[in-house]
């Protein structure tokens, strides 16, 4: 039976002053996400997008009395005699049809049934004997295979509540109804930041001591799961100077900043003056977990600033607890990573007064913690299709003990 330990985690004790929880951290999130403005948007662009406003029905659905098969449109009481068949309503009539008495009208799959018609038998169940139409179906009934007008919604009515997400179904729905555009809460805007004299762009020859840039790719690959598409990239040297720029020109631009890297306390960690100098106000600086202890969090009027550690599996499990419930938020919608529980297939052993976020596989009711836990390490987020988390205070976890599991956007 395997154990983990937390020295995986490259965990050296430091002061906790100024410290907060996860809990913490993620009410203060939660109490700075604030709403979107409501945007009008056109239909067809709303996909995913939470209503800012009731959206009412501007026709009746069906518009006519339609027909749902191929077959005959009769009229009920005539169904035991045989009846002359010589006219047809076809999808796109642009006039209401009639059926005379002692006749059956051939009618096709959403074609408009005659306005004294009230059944519609299906071809398969009718047989031609001499000419006339005989019915077979021994099982009919009146008003089988009508569709009556307005039967899904009557003008006027609502068609959607404000604060439903608008589905695939949703937008065929109100396309159906004619509708073309709706007022929902706007995405976010986002600008990823990415600094370090270190990096190099994938493609590029490395010279000693340099590392691929990863981050951005990771991130917007993230972002685009999420169905946000208006990001900006922007890198930044390891310079005060440049980097308030690049940060005040992402301000005045975007919703949400991004920053990667530069966020802990060494000599060419600018990020924390460099927010002080644009005037973002800190709200957090550091959080008890592990990965992505150096969190930082601030914000300028209504726009968010996170300030990532450079570490990808940190800047990656960051962006899923933090930056993803915000942006959810900010759009009035539901979480984008679902909480569930599920039992651990291994022993597990912590330090206490730490919360963990651990790389992990969930399959069915079981979950597994991942090798390659730390934070410089990408090849088990690479396979992991969830996180594991294990509380502060708890030392110890025990093979088949339930735990909580945040399952990952796929």
């Amino acid at each position: 039976m395997r154990v983990n330990f937390i020295n995986n985690f490259f965990y050296f004790p430091t002061s906790n002053q100024g410290i907060i929880s996860v809990d913490e951290a993620k009410k203060i999130v939660a109490d700075n996400a604030h709403a979107m403005p409501p945007v009008k948007k056109l239909l067809k662009d709303a996909v995913g997008l939470i209503l800012a406003e009731d959206v009412h029905a501007a026709i009746d659905f069906p518009p006519f009395n339609q027909s749902n098969v191929d077959g005959y449109a009769i009229i009920f009481k005539e169904a035991m005699q045989q009846l002359m068949v010589n006219s047809e309503s076809a999808a796109g009539n642009n006039e209401q049809p009639f059926l005379k008495q002692g006749h059956a009208m051939r009618i096709f799959t959403g074609a408009p049934i005659p306005e004294n018609a009230d059944t519609v038998v299906m071809q398969e169940k009718t047989q031609m004997e001499n000419g006339l139409l005989a019915i077979k179906d021994e099982q009919l009934k009146k008003g089988n295979n009508f569709r009556p007008k307005g039967k899904d919604i009557r003008k006027g009515d609502i068609a959607f509540k404000k604060g439903e997400c608008l589905s695939a179904g949703a937008i065929g729905f109100l396309s159906a109804l004619g509708i073309t555009e709706v007022t929902v809460y706007k995405k976010a805007s986002v600008t990823i930041i990415i600094t370090g004299n270190e990096l190099r762009q994938p493609g590029n020859e490395l010279q000693f001591g340099q590392v691929y840039e990863a981050n951005s790719f990771m991130l917007k690959a993230a972002l685009r799961q999420l169905h946000f598409t208006e990001v900006e990239i922007f890198y930044a040297s390891d310079h005060l100077d440049k980097l308030i720029s690049v940060l005040n020109n992402a301000l005045q631009k975007n919703d949400v900043v991004l920053l990667c890297g530069g966020i802990s306390v060494g000599d060419y960690d600018f990020v924390l003056q460099a927010a002080t100098n644009c005037d973002v106000e800190k709200l957090f600086h550091k959080v008890n977990q592990r990965p992505g202890k150096p969190l930082y969090f601030g914000k300028k009027k209504n726009k968010l600033v996170f300030g990532l550690p450079g570490n990808p599996s940190s800047v990656l499990t960051c962006f899923y607890e933090y930056v993803a419930e915000a942006l959810a938020m900010m759009m009035k919608k539901e979480s984008f990573i679902k909480i569930t529980k599920a039992k651990i297939k291994d022993d597990y052993a912590k330090i206490s007064g730490l919360t963990l976020f651990l790389k992990g596989i969930l399959h069915g009711n079981e979950v597994m913690a991942l090798d390659a836990q730390e934070s410089y390490r990408l090849s088990s987020y690479a396979k992991a299709n969830c996180l594991i988390r294990l509380d502060e205070q708890r030392v110890e976890y025990k093979a088949g003990e339930e735990v909580e599991v945040h399952v990952l956007p796929n």
